[in-house]
């Protein structure tokens, strides 16, 4: 481990003079991928020193037990009793600072959200959690577009959303939230008082680099048509809507939410890209039975992961077993005990993997 700190050292130089290079400076994607290292490997350093720091200060505390003087012998003894925590917690913060990166930490994400089986309710149900992540966001410094939408007439729920959101912790706080998601509750236009069950589905995508996903022209159709749907005279009199079909896998992207024919293009090809990401990433993790055994769940969109029960104010995460009863400031943006628990699981999970 010593030896691969000593390596991280001198790599954290290297990208240090890399980062005032004029010529990393002028190349966005280059200056990118060097930042998000630096932060990864500088993080890891700054561990090592910190725990390299306080086995120093140990080292010298026990040589203080042999002194003739008690008194000092009973400093000593103070010291040691404070330093020997202190050095088991940072050598806990370095042990996960050295855990696999996940090659996705730092990137910008696509958050689609479907409505599934319980009709009008369940969509209405998307929209909650659509706006439960959008408050979430708000609270972490995480920014959301709108790519595409299928709107509920009422209610404000969605048949189907898909957003990007960007900001440096957009991964990390939502990567464990693909899956299905199960509400039980009382809908508004229930008169009997019944209780229902409906599900939405969430997938988090991440975006691809340019040089991860190559799409041939050859590989697509293209079809234009007239928007449906609200959003003004022109989006509904002008053939802006725009489908896209990856004709090697039949992939099919729609977006309409733009009055720009070439902006809905744009982003379909966003959506597409990340989706054929997503399925490459879904095979290689298939093919590998210890990368899967990492994971906080499989992140399978056909697995039931949270169910949110309004009338006992319950939410349970089926995959790590917690149940809050909070429900109500979870569905307005408070998720940070959850992320915090599904982070800390997935962190212990590799832990185990890498001690075997």
């Amino acid at each position: 481990m010593y030896r691969k700190l000593e390596a991280l050292a001198q790599r954290l130089a290297a990208l240090d003079r890399m980062l005032m290079d004029p010529d990393v400076v002028k190349d966005g994607g280059k200056l990118r991928n060097l930042s998000r290292e630096h932060s990864h490997v500088s993080g890891m350093v700054d561990a090592w020193n910190a725990l390299r720091s306080t086995e120093a200060e140990l080292a010298s505390a026990k040589e203080m037990l042999q002194d003739s003087d008690s008194e000092i012998r009973d400093m000593a003894k103070a010291d040691i009793a404070a330093l020997e925590p202190r050095r088991a917690s940072e050598e806990q913060a370095l042990k996960l600072k050295l855990l696999p990166r996940d090659p996705y930490e730092g990137r910008p994400i696509l958050l689609e959200i479907r409505a599934g089986t319980g009709g009008d309710e369940a969509a209405l149900f998307a929209g909650d959690l659509f706006r439960m992540y959008l408050r979430f966001g708000e609270k972490n410094g995480l920014k959301f577009d709108v790519l595409s939408s299928n709107a509920l007439n009422i209610g404000g729920g969605y048949k189907e959303v898909i957003a990007s959101v960007t900001g440096e912790q957009a991964y990390k706080l939502l990567r464990f939230e693909s899956g299905v998601h199960r509400v039980q509750r009382v809908p508004a236009t229930e008169a009997m008082g019944r209780i229902h069950t409906s599900t939405a589905t969430v997938a988090v995508l991440p975006e691809p680099d340019e040089v991860e996903i190559k799409i041939e022209a050859k590989d697509l159709r293209i079809d234009t048509m007239r928007a449906g749907g609200p959003g003004g005279q022109s989006v509904n009199t002008t053939d802006s809507a725009v489908r896209i079909v990856h004709i090697p896998t039949g992939m099919i992207v729609q977006c309409q939410d733009e009055k720009s024919q070439l902006k809905n293009k744009d982003k379909a090809m966003r959506v597409l890209k990340a989706r054929l990401l997503e399925a490459e990433e879904s095979k290689r993790k298939a093919e590998e039975t210890a990368a899967r055994r990492a994971q906080v769940g499989t992140g399978d969109r056909s697995e039931r992961i949270r169910t949110y029960n309004f009338p006992q104010n319950r939410l349970t995460d089926h995959r790590i077993g917690l149940t809050l009863y909070k429900l109500e400031q979870v569905i307005n943006g408070d998720l940070q005990e959850l992320t915090d628990a599904l982070n800390t699981e997935h962190q212990t999970t590799l832990l185990a993997a890498q001690a075997e």
